[in-house]
């Protein structure tokens, strides 16, 4: 039979308790986390979300409660009244806030039992994430995942505190809106009112938050749901929330100093980690000729060096060929590593491969001699000048990829990550911020066979490329920026096209004709010809940043109820399906 509560309070949670209260008579609420018997006496640990308190029942002090208590099993919903003692000597437990004291208990209520765990929450490191999320009502109430949420509210607090100092406006936009191309799928959702029409829902508030700056409201911001049907990993999610903000009569230096104190204020208030500002930057053009990647890790070296010009002439063809065919070969220095194994090179090979690269190359300088199969293929005058470019010395391991820019960038890139990873440069502790700018306006599409914009439509092309646009738009730079913590983008954002004829003019380079764009885009378009202020933004995505700031590799272990990577959620299973009179409501029928 379990209990009511009746009139009974909680005085105090769990995590409350010091020796200062020794001699008190409290009241404690919450569930066992773990029963010990030893030897007639039982100590239980309760717990609520704030922590720990261990609470005994002798049976020299109260048999009655004493044998009561003997039923407590995990998980059980118990209130127990008491005195708070210390500990005695020797069984002090260092490890908790509240291990110097524990409560005698007079009194215990049954508020609830519970069936056996699918799992120990205080032993969970085994259990499949699937068993997690299937029973996530469970899992959420581990102290680690606690302590995600509780943290993650905390952020929330600090941001919204930083920016409704700053004159910003917390503003709501639309969940039901029109399918617009932004770059992902749209979540459609059918329309009962208006048959055959359907909703979209918003892959951000971009349009929105635009029409806000048109509107006069100068700054703007709200964290958000967003939603985009693509496919899934650690960290994406179909829904997802970012903190978005759009500020007007602004340029880049405006917005990048108004987010970097706020990643200040934010790291220091809630992680108590001074961030050192401005942050380091980085053009676009730079960190892919060093990096190789976008988002580069700077918290360890391990540079790419371009070697093409050096081996454009070499009688190793796969170099010379790729070199000679307007690729790339970009070589990377694993300091003293030479001692890899065959196994170990083989493997990075593979993983290369992961990112396009037909082949890894590798060169093992010894002493007097290079250990590599193409080492024979080099002149003594090519040697050196790869020996100066890459800083090559006895026990390096250097490697190289060799193909289009993209494939030798993005592969080696990633390998540079893994490296850093393998050869241990990287602490966790450590938070290095970089902003990445000048992104390019519009990348081409290999199988749409069109322009694509890079960020969205809607970005500004830099004004002194704008000659560029209809003879070279690939040249064509953006006043787009990513911010990057650790080697992820957390946020990205741009300077907006505020003028109606220039965004005409990128749809145009998009390939999207003025048929389309009134009819996608006809109410921001007509919106710029009413007096559109300069105006740009940048959006945070929030899951990221906190998962990073939990140690977390996973986003969703930082979001309460999330999707598995076929975006299904197992607990409440969904998607489902739904009844034929749903969808004869909707005019909808299922093949």
């Amino acid at each position: 039979m379990t209990e009511s509560l009746g009139s009974l309070r909680r005085t105090h949670s769990c995590s409350a308790l010091t020796q200062k209260d020794v001699g008190s008579t409290v009241v404690l609420m919450g569930w066992v986390q773990r029963r010990r018997d030893h030897g007639g006496v039982i100590f239980v640990d309760l717990r609520d979300r704030e922590g720990i308190t261990q609470v005994v029942f002798n049976p020299e002090h109260n048999p009655k409660v004493h044998e009561k208590a003997g039923d407590i099993r995990s998980e059980w919903v118990i209130a127990v009244v008491g005195k708070v003692v210390a500990r005695p000597d020797g069984m002090v437990n260092e490890s908790l806030f509240t291990g110097q004291i524990e409560v005698m208990v007079d009194e215990l209520r049954l508020l609830n039992r519970s069936e056996t765990p699918p799992f120990l929450l205080d032993e969970w490191a085994g259990v499949s994430e699937l068993v997690r999320l299937k029973n996530r009502f469970l899992d959420l109430r581990r102290p680690q995942m606690v302590q995600n949420f509780v943290r993650r509210h905390n952020s929330a607090q600090c941001i919204r505190a930083f920016l409704n100092a700053n004159g910003f406006l917390e503003l709501e936009t639309p969940v039901l809106t029109r399918s617009t191309p932004e770059g992902a799928r749209d979540y459609l959702v059918p329309s009962r009112v208006n048959p055959g029409l359907f909703y979209a829902l918003p892959q951000s508030p971009q349009l929105f938050k635009q029409l806000f700056m048109v509107a006069g409201y100068d700054r703007y911001y709200q964290i958000v749901k967003c939603f985009r049907d693509e496919d899934l990993r650690a960290d994406r999610q179909p829904e997802f929330t970012q903190v978005d903000m759009e500020m007007s009569f602004v340029g880049e230096e405006d917005i990048m100093a108004i987010s970097q104190n706020m990643m200040a204020r934010l790291f220091d208030e809630v992680l108590g980690v001074k961030v050192k500002t401005p942050f380091f930057r980085l053009t676009y053009a730079q960190a892919m000729e060093s990096y190789g990647l976008d988002k580069p890790d700077l918290r360890f070296g391990l540079p790419l060096v371009n070697v093409t010009d050096i081996v454009k002439d070499a009688s190793f063809k796969v170099f010379a060929d790729v070199a000679r065919s307007g690729g790339l070969v970009k070589g990377i220095n694993a300091k003293g590593c030479i001692d890899f194994s065959r196994k170990e090179i083989d493997d990075l090979t593979a993983f290369a491969a992961v990112y396009g690269a037909r082949g890894l190359a590798w060169i093992k300088v010894k002493e007097n001699e290079w250990q590599s199969p193409i080492a024979k293929f080099f002149s003594d005058q090519e040697k050196q000048a790869l020996k100066e470019a890459l800083n090559m010395e006895p026990g390096d391991l250097v490697f190289f990829v060799a193909d289009v820019p993209k494939v030798a960038n993005e592969a080696l890139g990633q390998l540079r990550n893994r490296l850093g990873q393998r050869l241990e440069l990287v602490k966790n502790d450590d938070f290095n911020f970089l902003w990445v700018t000048e992104f390019p306006l519009l990348e081409y599409d290999d199988e749409a066979k069109r322009f694509v914009a890079l960020h969205h439509p809607f970005t500004a092309p830099m004004d002194e490329d704008l000659a560029l646009l209809d003879s070279a738009p690939l040249s064509v730079r953006s006043r787009a920026y990513d911010m990057v913590l650790n080697g992820t983008e957390i946020g990205g954002g741009s300077i907006r096209i505020h003028n109606r004829n220039m965004q005409e003019k990128v749809f145009a380079a998009l390939n999207i004709g003025p048929d389309e764009a009134e009819d996608k885009f006809g109410f921001l378009l007509q919106a710029l010809q009413y007096g559109a202020p300069p105006h740009g933004g940048l959006a945070f995505g929030f899951d990221r940043l906190v998962a990073m700031m939990c140690g977390e590799r996973s986003i969703r272990e930082v979001i309460a109820f999330p999707k598995t990577q076929k975006a299904a959620c197992i607990m409440a299973g969904a998607p489902s399906q739904v009844s034929s009179a749903q969808l004869a409501e909707l005019g909808l029928k299922v093949r």
